[in-house]
């Protein structure tokens, strides 16, 4: 069996962070998350994601989910 690449799913929270010009602390209280947890979405190391969190984040942050997130397709061959 051959294993299908379906691309990922790439969180921009980052990014959205920076463009509010605050610090990851304090943009972990604005979302009620512990710094180890916001760090595991910046980082991109979550690998299932919880749509309550993803809801504070967009809250805190006054984007869309798709502000958020952003699909990255495979590679073509």
């Amino acid at each position: 069996m051959r294993d299908i690449d379906y691309g990922t799913v790439r969180i921009k929270l980052n990014e959205l962070i920076e463009q509010q010009g605050i610090s990851k602390n304090r943009f972990a209280h604005r979302a009620e998350m512990k710094r180890t947890q916001l760090n595991q979405y910046c980082n991109g190391e979550v690998t299932r994601l919880d749509t309550a969190v993803l809801a504070r984040l967009c809250c805190a942050l006054d984007c869309k989910v798709e502000d958020l997130l952003e699909y990255v397709p495979p590679e073509q061959e």
